[in-house]
């Protein structure tokens, strides 16, 4: 029994010591939108506010786990009136809704360094099943403070009817394809 326990510990301290957690940087990640307004006008915007984490053991990231956090309340499309509108009740409803967030299921490679990336997004209450695609985008060496940065570049396509975001504004108002960008400068925590 005694060596069975420990079996268990040196396996469970090995898998511990090779899985790496990464968090985003700030300065140099970018969680984004398009979506379309009067069926013709492109406006874009952005959380200021969000943390992208990945774990992972393999060195291609094809088993990473990521999350991603963002708070509503920092969605910026650089006009004031059209943030405020979009974090209020006909939207996003920041006061109820605090953040949304993305939990993967999966990650399959397509070919060389594109994988769909599988998971779960909620938002405004409601969770729905998304896929994105995924690029890992390299790795490399910061020379300021001599850690590894591992970079990726997500995108996607939702529908914001499907989480009941602006019911009351038809699709020739505000369209209801919301095209999703994000790139993500991660380093390992300490």
């Amino acid at each position: 029994m005694k060596k069975t326990i420990l079996s268990i510990v040196l396996i469970l301290g090995t898998l511990s010591a090779t899985s790496q957690t990464w968090v985003s940087d700030p300065a140099h990640s970018h969680l984004g939108f398009t979506i379309k307004h009067l069926t013709i006008s492109t406006v874009s915007g952005n959380f200021k506010q969000f943390e992208i984490r990945a774990v992972n053991t393999k060195p291609d990231y094809s088993d990473a786990k990521i999350e991603v956090t963002a708070h509503i309340s920092s969605i910026n499309t650089d006009q004031e009136q059209r943030d405020t509108h979009l974090i209020s009740a006909d939207f996003f409803d920041a006061q109820k809704f605090q953040t949304l967030t993305f939990k993967s299921t999966a990650v399959k490679n397509v070919k060389g360094n594109e994988y769909k990336l599988l998971g779960n997004l909620t938002m405004h209450g409601i969770t729905k099943p998304v896929e994105l695609d995924l690029i890992f985008e390299g790795k490399v060496q910061n020379p300021m403070n001599k850690k590894d940065i591992a970079v990726f570049t997500i995108k996607g396509l939702l529908k914001r009817s499907d989480f009941d975001i602006g019911s009351k504004f038809p699709a020739v108002m505000v369209g209801d394809e919301v095209n999703l960008i994000a790139t993500a400068e991660l380093s390992p925590v300490n």
